[in-house]
């Protein structure tokens, strides 16, 4: 049938509209042509998957100016993918031969590949790679700077776009956990200019706000390239207050993830992170109302036994039974000591005595009291005869007083 010259089925003579199925075939015919099959294709691959029946689904993409180009996605079959000598990885610039065929399912075209060649590492992929030592060697990275999050903030901020689902679902997950005031700083999440809306979109807002949640939904390497330049990266790392990324999904990181001071891997998980758990906080409050109030009964229960028991031993009568069982007490123990006074004391008494006694009986002055002297020459007690002379004085000292004398006659002769 001649798609272009369908016959006229429609009143009024005009001509009928064409089924979508009807176009598809059209475009499908017109990929037919000779200049769309078996071409070669140079670019860098994004988006790879490997599917688990041995299919491989990538994108083919080309830089342009700004960081941008155009994109195609590829397919390469099983089939054809078991030749394969490497395995292409994400940021890889390849060289690929194909087809390029409609995929009506989707209404979208596809090239088709049968031959993929490694022609070496992305544009961009080397570029990241360099923008990551250098931010390294700066300390973007370094885990030591990493800031812990505020407990309770009572402010954040949201730099995001204002339009789409991340704001939205950040909105419904704060709301819901622990509300309060939500700023966004809106921004453009991909495109030529993007990493600097972003810069400034944080410059903006780090002052305003306790923490802050750098955002964006998923993407291609491609969109998400804004988040690897390095003036993203120095702002996050500038931002006075901790900084929560989520950027993509959790298989992609990129370099202001790495700056940031936590990854989180969706925006729903990282409102989740930046505020706590009402219903945690107040079932902890519940619990900690619950052991104040079982601790406070059991000190008033024990003050109470406590005081009961004062009271006891308070009471007059006990009291003063109590004072007259120490009075006795006191009384006897008086007699006891005074009785032990006395038998010592006596004791003393005549212990002295005795020494009295034998002090007397050693005595010098008892000799001296029985008509005995003591002859002193010079200070010197004299004991022999022979230590005088004639003429000499000398101090005679008796029982009750002394006497001075001088020699007129000395007797060597000793009497028997």
């Amino acid at each position: 049938m001649d798609w272009f010259n369908k016959p006229d089925e429609s009143p009024g003579g005009k001509t009928a509209p064409l089924q979508v199925s009807e176009l598809s075939a059209i475009i499908e015919v017109l990929f037919d042509d000779a200049r769309l099959q078996g071409v070669w294709v140079k670019g860098e691959v994004t988006n790879y998957t490997h599917h688990s029946r041995g299919h491989r689904y990538f994108s083919l993409s080309e830089k342009g100016v700004g960081g941008t180009g155009a994109v195609i996605k590829c397919v390469m079959w099983r089939s054809d993918a078991e030749r394969l000598t490497f395995n292409p990885a994400e940021g890889m610039e390849v060289v690929v031969s194909g087809s390029v065929r409609l995929y009506a399912p989707h209404g979208s075209y596809q090239l088709q590949v049968k031959e993929l060649k490694k022609a070496g590492i992305g544009e961009k992929y080397l570029l990241v790679e360099q923008w990551k030592r250098e931010l390294a060697a700066e300390g973007c990275f370094a885990s030591e700077n990493k800031r812990p999050l505020p407990a309770f903030p009572e402010k954040v901020g949201v730099v995001t776009s204002e339009t789409g689902a991340v704001i939205h679902d950040i909105r419904t997950v704060i709301t819901r956990r622990y509300p309060l005031e939500i700023i966004i700083s809106p921004t453009a999440v991909q495109g030529d200019s993007a990493h600097l809306e972003i810069t400034q979109a944080i410059r903006r807002i780090g002052n305003l706000v306790d923490v802050v949640i750098v955002a964006r939904g998923g993407g291609s390497f491609e969109d998400l390239f804004a988040f690897n330049h390095p003036d993203v990266v120095r702002a996050i790392v500038a931002c006075p207050v901790p900084v929560v990324s989520a950027i993509g999904h959790e298989v992609d990181v990129t370099l202001a993830d790495l700056a940031a001071d936590l990854r989180a891997p969706t925006p729903s998980a990282a409102a989740e992170q930046v505020v706590p758990d009402r219903a945690v906080l107040l079932l902890r409050v519940y619990e900690l109302k619950s052991l104040l109030t079982a601790s406070l009964q059991g000190r008033i229960s024990w003050s109470r036994e406590e005081l009961n028991g004062m009271r006891d031993r308070l009471r007059p009568r006990r009291f003063v039974h109590r004072i007259e069982e120490r009075k006795n007490t006191t009384a006897d123990l008086a007699d006891r000591l005074g009785r032990a006074c006395t038998t010592r004391m006596e004791r003393e008494r005549l212990q002295l005595a005795e020494l009295k006694t034998a002090l007397d009986s050693r005595s010098p002055f008892a000799v001296l009291a029985r008509g005995y002297c003591v002859a002193e020459k010079n200070g010197v007690i004299v004991k022999s005869a022979g230590a005088i002379a004639k003429d000499d004085r000398m101090k005679i000292r008796f029982y009750d007083g002394n006497s001075d004398v001088v020699v007129e006659r000395v007797d060597h002769e000793r009497n028997l």
